[in-house]
């Protein structure tokens, strides 16, 4: 319960929120038999936890809404087709990732950077989310090694690498942001845009009472300082082993906890085969990839440590 409340004392969330972010901890495979709960947070959590205010939201915000009209609308690895507000929202959320990790840089090793927001094809900018860096002492120039950010929502414990793109980037970091699916309304919420034009608007038009308008108001979720938590990362000049995984397996079926590396067709028919299983075999937290051929990691086998970091400093 003390590591709940440190949580929530951290972030300023509430404590069922804080019960998840553990949770996933656990699930992820963050803390172990060897590493508790209390060395996660201090050592893990809390040196790699940066926090969004309004202006960086502010930013993010308007920077995915001028790429918008230029980005697919299918989700990566999937055919589902997102409406215009939905890709806001989740263009916005990635962007807060990588404007979390242009924060960590600076804070945490010293680093001003770049990000790469320019009008254009977004498949053009994937590989390099940072597009410039600059030491204290020196002038902005192009990073030595080209750094890839992906976002994900507290619940998420994979790095999930589609295709041939952990072979674009030198680096692949993993950034948890602490948005739900109403932070777009609560930006709004707070500049004003329901109150002073939506609801407005309502009463003209005689769909809302004074006293009603002031009631949905008051019920939209209020903007608040958003945490976010640099998970970690991979590299990819390491030697990945293929199928390298744990897992634990049921009377018939089998959950894979653990994976680290290349991810190829065939794979869990191999896990399968090796593991005598007679039922159905599912990745924990998620159940199943939209993609059976890349790179993945749950996020206790990322890099995270000042060391670890300070190799990524020294060769930016």
């Amino acid at each position: 319960m003390s590591v709940i409340k440190d949580i929530s004392d951290l972030l300023n969330i509430p404590t069922d929120e804080s019960e998840k972010i553990l949770a996933k901890a656990i699930s992820g495979s963050e803390i172990t038999d060897s590493f508790n709960e209390k060395d996660w947070f201090e050592q893990r959590f809390k040196p790699n936890v940066v926090f969004i205010d309004e202006t960086g939201y502010t930013k993010m915000c308007v920077d995915a809404l001028k790429i918008l009209g230029t980005t697919a609308a299918t989700d990566y690895g999937s055919s589902r087709q997102r409406d215009l507000g939905q890709l806001w929202a989740d263009m916005t959320r990635g962007y807060l990732g990588e404007y979390a990790f242009q924060k960590f840089l600076k804070d945490n090793l010293g680093i001003d950077s770049e990000l790469g927001h320019e009008v254009g094809n977004l498949s053009d900018y994937l590989p390099m989310d940072i597009h410039s860096v600059k030491e204290p002492s020196g002038e902005y120039r192009t990073p030595n090694l080209s750094i890839s950010v992906k976002t994900t929502k507290w619940n998420g414990i994979w790095l999930d690498i589609p295709g041939d793109q952990f072979n674009h980037s030198d680096v692949h970091i993993l950034v948890k942001v602490g948005t739900g699916r109403d932070h777009l309304f609560a930006f709004f919420k707070k500049i004003s845009v329901f109150k002073d034009k939506v609801l407005q608007k309502g009463q003209s038009v005689g769909a809302l009472t004074q006293e009603e308008s002031e009631e949905v108001f008051r019920n939209l979720p209020d903007f608040r300082t958003i945490p976010a938590y640099i998970c970690g990362f991979v590299t990819k000049d390491f030697k990945y082993k293929e199928l390298d995984y744990s897992g634990k397996k049921g009377r018939k079926n089998y959950t894979i906890l653990t994976w680290n590396g290349p991810i190829l067709p065939g794979d869990l028919d191999k896990i399968t085969a090796k593991e005598k299983i007679t039922g159905t075999i599912k990745f924990e937290g998620i159940g199943s990839f939209a993609h059976d051929k890349g790179y993945l990691f749950n996020t206790g086998n990322l890099l995270w440590k000042r060391s670890e970091w300070d190799m990524i400093k020294k060769k930016i």
